[in-house]
């Protein structure tokens, strides 16, 4: 049987994402805890693959298990094993041809930025921080030139394991409310590092040392070296997976908590 999981997690407690041969990863904390549930081992395949210090509000996996469990198992049972940091919020049995990878249409990232001459304390693990002014209205200028489909070459990481650098930026909005600025990008997929990356070059605009223009010239450089540095992880969120209604996966609803804190 294959199953889906949603699941949320805070990633200053885990060394991202995928399995690591010493173990400290998500992957690494929920392939044990579904293995005591199921008695039996459990690989998962996840949506999007985080970084360290990157926080999930809901990644999407999927596992295949021989284990005859209720639903309730999958959630209470499991989040009873797993350590605070990470909870699975639903599980739902799905086709075999689903893929939480290659069955989703869009990521939703959120990069939560706190503007001020302080840095944070209580949200130092929870947001980024820049001291200097920003202009908002100037990033704006500069998001409306990425949003499409381009080569974003200049804006992945070495490392990148992509086979393609061209992806669909969909939307790219910023909000500003007193002190904290908000940057939501949705998008097909996502390179690895692209949103810090994008972020980081959208700052330069913000505080005037470049040109909303310069935003759209690194773009189309295709030269990583030409953008800003990469910003530091800790404000990034991977906020949703969008897939097609046809999987009937269960819809999840922000408590009040995420709502006055996180979004």
């Amino acid at each position: 049987m294959r199953l889906a999981l949603g699941l949320e997690y805070d990633g200053s407690r885990f060394l991202g994402w995928q399995t690591q041969p010493g173990g400290g990863t998500a992957q690494d904390a929920l392939e044990t805890a579904l293995g005591a549930i199921a008695g039996e081992s459990a690989a998962t395949v996840c949506a999007g693959r985080t970084d360290r210090g990157v926080h999930a509000r809901e990644q999407v996996v999927h596992f295949e298990t021989s284990a005859q469990r209720p639903l309730s198992a999958w959630v209470r049972g499991v989040n009873a094993v797993l350590p605070e940091s990470i909870a699975v919020l639903w599980a739902a049995p799905v086709p075999d041809d689903f893929h939480a990878r290659y069955s989703a249409l869009t990521r939703t990232y959120r990069y939560v930025l706190l503007n001020r001459p302080v840095r944070p304390a209580l949200m130092a693990r929870y947001a980024g921080w820049h001291h200097a002014p920003l202009g908002v209205d100037r990033m704006r200028a500069a998001a409306r030139l990425l949003v499409g489909t381009h080569d974003f070459s200049a804006f992945r990481s070495a490392e990148c394991q992509a086979k393609s650098p061209v992806r669909t930026l969909h939307a790219l909005e910023i909000e500003r409310r007193a002190e904290r600025i908000d940057f939501v990008l949705r998008a097909n997929a996502f390179l690895h590092h692209m949103v810090r990356n994008l972020i980081g070059t959208l700052i330069y605009v913000g505080k005037g040392k470049r040109s909303p223009e310069w935003a759209r010239e690194v773009l189309e450089s295709r030269d990583r070296a030409r953008a800003a540095p990469t910003f530091a992880a800790e404000g990034l969120y991977l906020e949703s997976v969008e897939y097609s209604p046809i999987w009937e996966l269960p819809q999840r609803q922000a408590s009040l908590l995420e709502l006055t804190v996180v979004s």
